[in-house]
């Protein structure tokens, strides 16, 4: 069973797939749900789920409230946490998110892949940023945002090609749905380290996005940037999202071939990491964002 997927009425399962079936009941859709819902989504019978439930409630996966609704509990947090390509690379990278934020004051995301998909496992947004289909935890295909792109880009060539060759989810007139022209912009983002993705999820934003890479170099995750549309300068947000990108990786242990890195002018700004991007006052400066205002 994939990740969020609803087991099938009537398939046989084993003791653990019902427990997973359980768990997987809860989404970003059904964040809370009585007995009766875990029951029907799980395709248990309410005997089974009453069981089941009470044992993970007991371990603290799930909560129940005062009113009987059942949420994910806290101990599901705690075992996450210890992910590595979690909370560990979210606390790793979050200074650097910041910095691009800071000199973009817009979406600023962080993820990584799991299967066909990316995972969102940070995101910074301000009020005036353009709106985004995106939380912490979200997925979305490979094919349909720049993060995504970024990572496919820097697979193996065989999971490359099985994708290309898969169908194509749309989600605009304009997301990239045939699979000849997914290999020649994964091609591109190879040969430049940077994915641009316009207008595939909604048509009024565009994306920048640069592959993370570990300490072996290997692409472990990837950093972008949305803006809208109408406007995007392309060319001076691609430096900021590949130092943004190169920066999580350095302090990840990986160190690149000085030799073939490009050279930055090196700021002084106050977070100790130097001017996130390469002549920053090339930037438009925004408005600031009032702290205690809810993302758009």
């Amino acid at each position: 069973m994939t990740a969020g997927a609803l087991p099938e009425p009537g398939a046989a399962r084993s003791a653990p797939d019902r427990l997973l079936a359980v768990l997987a009941a809860f989404d970003h859709g059904h964040p809370a749900l009585t007995l009766t819902d875990i029951s029907r989504r799980a395709g248990l019978t309410l005997t089974t789920a009453h069981r089941l439930v009470g044992a993970l409630t007991e371990w603290g996966a799930l909560e129940r409230d005062a009113d009987g609704i059942y949420h994910v509990g806290l101990r599901l947090w705690e075992v996450a946490a210890l992910a590595p390509r979690g909370l560990a690379l979210r606390q790793i990278a979050l200074p650097y998110l910041e910095d691009l934020y800071e000199a973009t004051h817009e979406n600023v995301q962080l993820a990584v892949r799991d299967g066909d998909e990316v995972v969102y496992i940070e995101w910074l947004s301000g009020r005036s940023a353009v709106g985004v289909h995106i939380r912490v935890g979200a997925r979305w295909p490979l094919h349909a945002t720049g993060v995504g792109l970024a990572l496919l880009a820097h697979s193996d060539p065989a999971s490359q090609e099985t994708y290309c060759q898969g169908e194509l989810a749309a989600f605009t007139p304009y997301t990239l749905t045939d699979g000849a022209r997914l290999r020649r912009v994964l091609a591109e983002v190879r040969r430049t380290s940077v994915a641009v993705s316009s207008r595939q999820v909604t048509e009024d934003a565009l994306s920048v996005a640069a592959p993370v890479r570990g300490s072996g170099g290997a692409v472990v995750a990837a950093v972008s940037v949305v803006v809208p549309q109408a406007g995007a300068q392309v060319p001076v947000l691609t430096p900021a999202v590949r130092v943004a990108a190169r920066g999580i990786s350095r302090a990840l242990g990986w160190q690149p071939d000085e030799a073939s890195t490009p050279r930055t002018r090196r700021g002084s700004g106050a977070s100790g990491r130097g001017s996130l991007i390469p002549g920053r006052s090339a930037l438009p400066t925004p408005p600031p964002t009032p702290l205690s205002a809810p993302p758009s």
